[in-house]
């Protein structure tokens, strides 16, 4: 008997192959005895390297064990599980067989859903989870390629219980492989905390933002940087998202337990479909308001009229800054993080188990057009002095004057400037940034091509899409200036910041061309540290030379 046509238990007759990730390959197949079509998952097991493939599970009976536990799940919205059987030693899954492709089809083929279409794909996995979790199941491992679209009828459908499993499972197997998906996993199950339901509900949180932007907000060019996305970096949703940020942030909040719970979600996005709109703000978790931000004056950038040599600046009173968290709590999730890359790196099923499945995106995606992404942008990933950006220009080797509680720094980006003592530099793929321990004021440098209408009109486009880009954006203004003698334009704007913990936020943003470049600084601070940004703006661009 041929592979494709073999039998298994003397009832299901597998015909041909429908996919395979790491975690089993999926038949389209015959209940001879029922006489109908069925789906069979074949789970891969490792028996000391015996099995058919690499994978977390080192025998029959854990996989087994958990697909009895999801068959006891029934809602619509969840795949049906017809039986449970093993045959020749290894383990099979018989569920229904759904005519349709995965949610990362559709995406791969035409592109992101509406934000409507999004609505309505998360409250049917709202549901789904709702009765998952009802039975202490989590599934573990939700993202687009897990969910099953109907042809014929537009059903949703959770998928891929493969790894799902009851209540308070950990991250890493026994055999010392990651369970799930990096760019859709919580950060807690990445710092080794024992996870709950809050866990699949962050996943849903990424996945909303992936469906209608076509890539997790997480997707970073290397494993370690996903990981220190997740659990370190600033979290920016997708413009895309902007009519269900509430919900989107809500769900992506850090904290389980003050993240947004399945039923106040559900509410939100029914709202939304009802309405077309969602409520800023939903019982049990907080979303700042205007209301919330203290009224600052705008004051004037002073920046030279003419191209002069720049002034020694008069040394700065001294400004109280809060103490940095201890570092033993600032370092708690990057070293969790650098444990499990660690872990990743020694484990025989990394690669197929890991990095399985998330082709619902265009990595290489561009977002240069205006410099509005580089206000803030992610925090950078882990790099430092040690691992600088590679520089498109020579760098500089100027003198800097540098005021009392500065100082000078020479930019492997190609520019040199004066920045407050204790901040440390760090950088993405497109920015550099200098910031001290607690990350309350960036100082912000991104050097890009000349934008076709000039710095006015980049800035300008920038205030047009500052709700998109900044949660609770508002108070924007843009000003035509000077930066030593060159055209330049001045963005001011308040807006809520990204967490509670970080608070309402002002950003001063200048951009000029020079050389045949387009520079980009900003300050960005808290709204009571408004005056020490201020005065370290100024230093800032009193300072700054670019490459000649």
């Amino acid at each position: 008997m041929s592979e494709e046509t073999r039998l298994i238990v003397g009832r299901y007759r597998l015909l041909d192959r429908l996919g395979r990730g790491g975690m089993g390959t999926v038949w389209r197949a015959d209940d001879e005895l029922l006489g109908r079509r069925v789906a069979v998952k074949e789970l891969h097991v490792d028996e000391g390297g015996i099995g058919r493939s690499a994978s977390p599970y080192t025998s029959a009976a854990a996989p087994l064990r958990e697909a009895r536990a999801v068959a006891r799940v029934k809602h619509p919205h969840v795949i049906v599980v017809h039986d449970v059987v093993v045959d020749d030693g290894l383990p099979y899954i018989v569920m229904e067989l759904v005519d349709g492709g995965s949610l990362a089809d559709r995406i791969a083929r035409g592109g992101p859903v509406d934000v409507a279409e999004a609505a309505r794909i998360g409250l049917a996995l709202l549901g789904a989870l709702r009765a998952a979790h009802g039975l202490g199941v989590l599934h573990r491992d939700l993202k687009p390629a897990n969910v099953l679209l109907e042809e014929s009828t537009g059903r949703v459908v959770l998928t891929d219980f493969g790894i799902a499993y009851l209540a308070g499972s950990t991250t890493i197997t026994e055999s010392g492989s990651f369970v799930g998906s990096p760019e859709y996993t919580a950060p807690e199950r990445m710092q080794g905390v024992t996870a709950g339901p809050e866990s699949d509900l962050w996943s849903l949180g990424v996945l909303l933002c992936a469906v209608v932007s076509g890539e997790s907000p997480f997707r970073r060019d290397s494993l370690g940087g996903i990981l220190h996305a997740v659990v370190e970096d600033e979290i920016r949703p997708p413009a895309q998202v902007a009519p269900l940020l509430p919900v989107v942030l809500g769900l992506l909040e850090r904290d389980p337990a003050r993240r947004l719970g399945a039923a106040q979600a559900e509410e939100l996005l029914r709202t939304y479909v009802t309405t077309g709109s969602v409520p800023a703000a939903v019982a049990g978790h907080y979303s700042p308001t205007q209301q919330d931000v203290p009224r600052t004056p705008v004051l004037p950038v002073a920046v030279p009229p003419t191209p002069t040599p720049a002034p020694t600046p008069t040394p700065p009173t001294p400004t109280p800054t809060p103490s940095p968290a201890p570092a033993s709590r600032r370092r708690a999730p990057l070293l969790a993080a650098a444990a499990l890359v660690a872990a990743l790196a020694g484990a025989g099923a990394v690669t197929a188990v890991v990095m399985q499945g998330g082709g619902d995106g265009d990595a290489g995606r561009s977002t240069d057009a205006v410099p509005s992404r580089s206000v803030e942008g992610r925090t950078p990933e882990v790099r430092t002095d040690q691992s600088p950006a590679p520089a498109t220009t020579p760098t500089p080797r100027v003198s800097v004057t540098v005021p009392e509680g500065y100082r000078a720094v020479t930019d492997p980006g190609g520019f040199a400037l004066a920045v407050p003592d204790g901040f440390a530099r760090s950088h993405d793929d497109k920015r550099v940034y200098y910031m001290p321990p607690d990350k309350g004021i960036r100082i912000g440098i991104r050097v890009q091509d000349r934008a076709p209408d000039g710095p006015l009109g980049a800035m300008r486009g920038s205030d047009v899409q500052g709700p998109d880009t900044n949660p609770g954006y508002r108070d924007g203004k843009v000003t035509a200036t000077t930066h030593n003698g060159l055209p330049a334009a001045l963005w001011e704007f308040t807006w809520n910041g990204f967490s509670r913990a970080e608070g309402p936020r002002r950003t001063l943003d200048i951009c000029w061309d020079e050389g045949g470049r387009m520079y980009d600084v900003w300050v960005s601070a808290p709204v009571g540290r408004l005056d020490e940004a201020r005065r370290h703006f100024d230093t800032v661009l009193d300072s700054f030379t670019a490459a000649g």
